[in-house]
This record gives C-alpha cells, structure tokens and sequence, in this order.
C-alpha cells in the first residue's frame, strides 16, 4: 500500500487560491498507479480544497472576493476569539478534501478543471496530502 504524499506551502496572502494540480499529477507518477482513485486532502480548518475554472484567472479572484461578501472578515458579532471565524466558515463550505478519478495514470477532469488549495486564513505554512489508491 502506497504512503500519502505530503506537500508543504508557504502562502503570503490572507485569502487566495493556489493551483495544486501538476503537484497531484506528479505525485500519480511517482506512484506508478494506472487506474484508481487520489484523494487530495488538506488538515486545516481554515483552508480548503476545490476544483474549479483553470481558463480564466477572474474566476478565482471572484470565488475569493464571492466568499468574503458572504462571510466578511470583520463582523462585530463574531466571538472565536482568534478573530478568522470567517475562515472557519468559508474552509466549511468549500471541504477539506476532494475525491479524483485516476484513469490509464491521469487525473480526469474537465477540460476547463483545476485543483486549488484555498488559503482564508493567511499568510501561513500549510500542507496537504495526496493519498493515491490503486483499483
């Protein structure tokens, strides 16, 4: 059984998305799986992981300008006294994890498709893991 992979970042913005998706397609290299299944996972509970629009780099900028509108940095009626309840709330409605497909030893996804570590909390030094499973 093959081990996760661990993956370390150093994120200089307080909110921000980051395309992970070659670093999983590298990892299903090294692995040597062909058919199975990678799941990216991220132990964090104000960061998240997503899959969305790689075309256009406006669609990040608006997910993250979309998120903050929803639940603001600043409100008077937050009480976590860390002050980033905002981050435990957008980190909630994103996930902390996303489930892959690996087919013929690549990822499938959508033409238009890329995975993001999303970063609410920053700047930080965060991880993830890819746990790739053959069959």
């Amino acid at each position: 059984m093959l081990k996760p992979f661990k993956h370390s970042l150093s994120i200089n913005d307080r909110q921000t998305m980051i395309n992970i998706t070659e670093i999983i397609k590298e990892d299903i290299r090294n692995s040597g799986v062909k058919d199975g299944i990678a799941v990216i996972y991220c132990p964090h509970t104000t960061a998240g992981i997503t899959i969305n629009e790689n075309a256009d780099p406006d669609v990040v900028r608006d997910l993250v300008y979309g998120f903050e509108n929803v639940y603001p940095t600043h409100d008077k009626n937050y009480r976590h006294f860390e002050g980033n309840s905002h981050a435990h709330m957008k980190s909630s409605t994103m996930g902390a994890s996303q489930s892959l497909i690996i087919n013929e030893g690549k990822l499938i996804l959508g033409r238009w498709q890329d995975i993001y570590f999303c970063e609410f909390d920053g700047p930080r030094k965060r991880s993830f893991y890819v746990k790739i499973v053959e069959g």
